[in-house]
């Protein structure tokens, strides 16, 4: 849309930035002795830039038809609150007086001492240059002023601001009365002679109620003024309220391209129908008050002479002109296609001046606190918006529309989201939606924007008590709280197969046994002497530690969670600070708020798990945890068993003779080979030793191995293809089967069986070092039925169902003499580390002397 200032062309003042009070300031005194503005001194000037209202108007014919003896009123009052345009308005009576060659008479109750002049000597100085008939202390009675009044006619007088004159004169005494008691007594003797006289007129201002930097005995003077007057007077208000952007546009604009306004006008009303901000009848009473206040919105206009007008200090026309006429100034070569209360820029000191003058100094740093420093609450939100919206800088907008909406000399204040997305909007460049982000965020980011509604106040809201006491807290309270939330969480796992040690100064705080131990460190990894050393001497079981450590890019992070929430609880703990209910309850789902991220962040900052290698720790990042995670115990064994295949829940015999009791070997000490998992560094790790000893008994069972003892150096079977009670004992031996067929020579030889229910499901990836059943394996084939006398099959194989191929192979094994069995693999969308491989692919290959054909590896 097209900028407002080519639409609507400010008066050069405004451009140029003579915006001092006195041109704002209308004064009927300084108009007389000829020392007022340019703009109320020249006739010609005033009247171009006054906007005639209807009621003015009315007031002009009524004078003209009494000052030129026709019927009419003798006695006007013209009754606004303070800034309503009274003044102007007399002013405008002066200049027309002269063309209807009328005398004038001004009284201005500000420009009077009452220890200097009586009004009734000021009427026939003024009338006749000298002071003879009305001379003296006391009220001069009916009969002399109607016989200067009828002398002088047709006469005009003008009193300004007769209650402040009335109030001083208070202090005067004259004899056993004071000055304001005769001129209480004048003014009903003065309102009698005017209506005697035909082409008298009197025309007063009072305001609607006394200001309270006025006297104790000031509405009483001001309800005596209103009685005596009441019986002849008829009360005018110059200013009707639907004038009021009239009045505002005619002073402050030179000219008015009344067609471009209808079309900006309409294309913004049309888009806040679609946006549901407006209805029917409501966008077309909007239309039309927005067509006379532009280039404001009507919202900037009844905010500022309806709330702001309400304040005594605030002269509602010219405190608006004054401040409105900043504004435009200030706006100049900003492209926008209208003004609104958001555009106010409260950066700007003569605009934040007039208005925290009238609510108070404290003002001035509450405004720099949330709306116009670098790092205030709205200028975080101008940021931190998306970019899209950046260049509006809605965070300032909004919040600078709330703060205008907060301020009223009456109880009134506040506004609501359908106000501020009136205010705020543009057609096409910004939806009504994002407003309630921002008005979210603001909530967020301020300190003095209310708990209780859309305002500001001068008290700190639950934002501002929460960060004062956050200054507070302690780096050792931060400290203490990070170690309450891991133990915290390492308790929620009751079943936990880790031995936890939670910030060990060295490694003598660390067992050196046969558990899984979790170290948990403050640091980024793990000192290599953890691992090695045990006090004095080395650590023996190297393969049973594992250690969380931090990712310090996110300490910073989690470390202000935690101030911010231990800020939370001592302010809900804390029975000194008053909060409202609803302070309280929203403290208290702050509280719940964070309690429920409290997992999250933790294991934000605690994400990298060593884990030892065969010569270098291994490194496991375990990202974001997923939302059910509470336990870190947990999570990491899982991550472990069921990801990592670091630990295995049970170990296959299988495994155990291929790999570690090869063919030409005939006997392996049991305790030997589960101390082998515990000291080797990236060695299997069985989950306990109750695991192993039952893989040991299910390889004794099914004949894969044997189990004895040596005696004086000699292997002894004592237990194969049957129950075996396994001790994990010195001496205690695995022994080859041949080594045991040979021991019981007398036994005869049977094939290896594997009963069904020895075995548990499998329960992870690691199927494939689980038993396998292989009774199919050793069962005869049926007869009458054909046979294959050569099999050749390629396989695609699901990782769940690796087991079945192993099951499927020990069965054709035992039906063909000529075994040709080749493995393809081909792995893809993820990666392993070279060490890894080649420690726990490759060596296991070697181990089991299994040959690798092909190697593509990249």
């Amino acid at each position: 849309m097209m900028a407002f200032t080519l639409v609507a062309r400010p008066h050069e003042d405004i451009i140029k930035g003579k915006l001092t009070m006195d041109v704002f300031a209308a004064d009927l005194w300084q108009v007389l002795i000829k020392k007022a503005p340019i703009e109320y001194q020249d006739r010609d000037l005033f009247f171009k830039r006054t906007y005639e209202t209807e009621n003015l108007r009315r007031i002009f014919s009524i004078a003209e038809n009494r000052l030129k003896g026709k019927s009419g009123d003798s006695v006007i009052q013209l009754q606004t609150p303070f800034g309503g345009g009274k003044t102007h308005t007399l002013i405008a009576l002066y200049h027309k007086a002269q063309e209807w060659g009328a005398k004038t008479v001004v009284l201005d109750g500000t420009a009077f001492d009452p220890k200097e002049i009586r009004l009734w000597e000021e009427i026939e100085r003024q009338l006749t240059g000298k002071v003879e008939i009305t001379s003296g202390d006391n009220a001069p009675g009916k009969d002399k002023l109607l016989r200067i009044l009828a002398e002088n006619s047709p006469v005009l007088i003008l009193m300004d601001e007769v209650l402040e004159y009335v109030t001083k004169a208070e202090a005067v005494k004259v004899g056993d009365s004071n000055l304001a008691a005769q001129t209480l007594a004048f003014m009903q003797e003065l309102t009698g002679a005017v209506s005697a006289v035909g082409e008298a007129l009197l025309v007063l201002t009072l305001p609607s109620s006394a200001p309270d930097h006025y006297s104790e005995n000031a509405e009483r003077f001001l309800q005596q003024l209103q009685k005596v007057t009441g019986r002849t007077e008829k009360i005018h208000a110059p200013v009707g309220e639907e004038e009021i952007g009239h009045v505002i546009r005619k002073r402050l604009f030179e000219s008015v391209d009344e067609a471009k306004v209808k079309e900006i006008v309409d294309q913004f009303v049309e888009y806040a129908k679609v946006e549901g901000l407006l209805d029917g009848e409501e966008a077309i009473s909007y239309r039309e008050r927005f067509i006379r206040s532009y280039p404001f919105k009507p919202e900037v206009v009844d905010v500022l002479y309806k709330r702001w007008g309400s304040f005594p200090s605030f002269q509602r026309t010219r405190g608006v002109l004054r401040l409105l006429s900043l504004v435009v100034h200030d706006l100049l070569n900003d492209r926008l296609p209208f003004i609104r209360l958001g555009d106010f820029n409260l950066r700007n000191d003569e605009i934040r001046r007039e208005l925290i003058k009238h609510i108070g100094e404290e003002w001035d740093s509450i405004i720099s606190q949330d709306i116009t420093s670098t790092d205030s609450g709205a200028s975080k939100v101008d940021r931190e918006i998306q970019s899209t919206f950046r260049p509006f800088k809605l965070g300032t907008v909004v919040g600078t529309t709330i703060f205008m909406y907060s301020h009223s000399g009456g109880t009134e204040k506040g506004t609501t989201m359908r106000e501020i997305k009136i205010s705020t909007v543009y057609p096409k460049d910004i939806p009504s939606s994002i407003v309630d982000t921002i008005v979210m965020e603001l909530k967020r980011q301020e300190f003095y924007l209310s708990d209780e509604g859309l305002y500001f106040t001068n008290q700190p809201n639950l934002n501002r008590i929460l960060l004062m006491r956050e200054e507070n807290v302690s780096e050792q309270e931060i400290i203490h709280k990070e170690r309450e939330i891991i133990e915290d969480s390492i308790a929620k796992d009751r079943e936990s197969k880790f031995k936890v040690y939670i910030w060990p100064q060295s490694h003598k705080d660390i067992p050196d046994d046969e558990r899984f131990k979790l170290v948990i460190l403050s640091k980024a990894e793990p000192e290599m002497e953890f691992m090695e050393k045990y006090g004095e001497g080395f650590r023996t079981y190297r393969n049973t530690l594992f250690f969380l450590c931090t990712d310090e890019t996110s300490k910073d992070g989690f470390h202000r969670f935690l101030r911010r929430l231990i800020a939370q609880e001592l302010v809900a703990s804390d029975k000194r600070i008053s909060l409202t209910e609803n302070q309280r309850q929203e403290l208290e789902n702050k509280i719940r708020n964070a309690k429920n991220k409290v997992y999250e962040e933790l294991r934000r900052y605690y994400r990298k798990l060593f884990v030892p290698g065969r010569n270098v720790f291994r490194t496991i990042d375990l990202g974001i945890p997923a939302y059910s995670e509470t336990a870190l115990t947990s999570e990491i064994y899982r991550r472990l068993k069921d990801e990592e295949g670091e630990i295995v829940e049970q170990i296959s015999p299988l495994v155990i003779k291929s790999k570690y009791f090869p063919e030409d070997k005939e006997y392996l000490e049991t305790r030997t080979l589960y101390e082998t998992f515990l000291r080797t560094p990236g060695e299997m790790r069985v989950l306990s030793k109750e695991a192993f000893i039952k893989s040991i008994a299910q390889g004794v069972k099914s004949g894969l191995f044997g189990l004895g003892y040596l005696k004086e150096g000699e292997p002894e079977c004592l237990y194969f293809k049957e129950e075996a009670k396994v001790e994990l004992v010195d001496g205690e031996i695995i022994l080859s089967e041949k080594l045991c067929l040979k021991k019981r020579e007398e036994a005869k030889v049977e094939p290896a069986y594997f009963p069904e229910d020895q075995y548990e499901p499998v329960k992870s990836a690691q199927q494939i070092l689980e038993p396998v059943d292989e009774k199919e394996a050793y069962s005869s084939p049926k007869t009458g039925i054909h046979e294959y006398k050569n099999v050749k099959l390629k396989l695609r194989v699901p990782k769940e169902n690796l087991s079945e191929i192993v099951r499927i192979v020990l069965l054709l094994a035992k039906r063909f003499n000529k075994h040709d069995i080749r493995v393809e693999i081909k792995m893809s969308g993820g990666s392993i580390e070279s060490t890894e491989y080649e420690d726990k692919v490759e060596e296991a290959l070697r181990q089991g002397k299994i040959e690798i054909e092909e190697k593509e590896l990249d």
